[in-house]
């Protein structure tokens, strides 16, 4: 004998799999939805970082890299300052930064990439460009309010340049402010005929150009090269994710040109015995630069300048 099953069991089974489909079809949907109202971590839009006005900072080619003309041009995020006291050399300085965008929106952590083990850079310098000095500050308890330090040397107007990348765009982004700080002004101009050779502590370092000379406007390559004076190793290390940073400033400290090498492997460090390391840059007007280079070696950073003519 065979067993008969009612029709409506058999009805029953037919339509549950096409619920069971709808039914998934009806969640996927939902949790889609549901994820793209969630916050991305930061309240800032790509459109907070747009400025509709001539003569402003676009966004820059990290592989391309071009001097900046910071303080000319108009920057989406306007930066200010204040300090604790009033700043003299060879005594430190706090203070605080302010990054604010042209809406007067402030920028907080959740709204910048870490770049180069940072998410805030100060590239800080004085009028003679004979003191440079690179700091990184940390966020304060009011939005859009970054804590710092540092212990100028000289007297004088100082130029603070800031170096950042918005999470809503992923491209780099700069500001300036100046900062005076009181003491004796130096007369004399800084001697940079030393050029491309400096050697201090028993390292000699160069900064090799070409072509020769640099002209504006044209690409430049730079090879900057570290050994010992006795011809013994050099224990380079990384300093914020690379084996070396350049920056370059005009006289004028109209802006700046931050440049990272083209060996970015840090698993394949450059020779131990004299570490070469190679740059690219494309600067666009004639005229006398100063070219500082940040290294580590053995635990210790250091920071070495060089002179650099321009040529039309």
């Amino acid at each position: 004998m065979t067993a008969e099953t009612p029709s409506g069991v058999a009805s029953t089974q037919a339509i549950r799999p096409g619920r069971q489909i709808a039914m998934i079809t009806l969640v996927a949907i939902a949790i889609f939805w549901g994820m793209l109202l969630l916050p991305t971590g930061t309240n800032l839009s790509h459109m907070d970082f747009r400025v509709n006005a001539k003569n402003s900072i676009e966004f820059c080619d990290p592989l391309n890299p071009q001097f900046i003309p910071v303080v000319a041009v108009r920057s989406p995020v306007v930066m200010t300052l204040a300090t604790a006291a009033t700043p003299a050399a060879g005594t430190a300085v706090s203070g605080v930064v302010m990054l604010r965008t042209a809406s007067g929106k402030g920028v907080v952590p959740e709204d910048l990439l870490v770049t180069h083990t940072e998410m805030l850079h100060l590239l800080i310098v004085d009028p003679t460009l004979t003191d440079y000095q690179h700091v990184h500050p940390k966020p304060a308890k009011k939005p859009g309010e970054w804590n710092f330090s540092y212990t100028p040397r000289l007297a004088g107007t100082y130029r603070i340049f800031s170096d950042f990348t918005p999470a809503a765009t992923g491209r780099g982004l700069y500001s300036s402010v100046d900062l005076v700080v009181r003491g004796v002004l130096t007369d004399s101009t800084p001697d940079w005929r030393g050029g491309g050779r400096i050697e201090r502590e028993g390292l000699i370092f160069t900064l090799q150009t070409a072509p020769q000379p640099v002209r504006a406007g044209q690409p430049a390559d730079l090879r900057f090269a570290i050994e010992r004076a006795t011809g013994g190793a050099v224990a380079l290390e990384p300093v914020m994710g690379a084996f070396a940073h350049l920056v370059a400033f005009d006289e004028a400290r109209s802006g700046f040109a931050h440049l990272h090498p083209a060996e970015l492997d840090l698993l394949k460090p450059p020779d131990a015995t004299k570490p070469v390391l190679n740059f690219k840059l494309t600067i666009p007007r004639a005229g006398r630069y100063v070219v500082w280079a940040q290294i580590k070696v053995a635990g210790r950073e250091s920071f070495v300048p060089f002179a650099l003519a321009v040529s039309e």
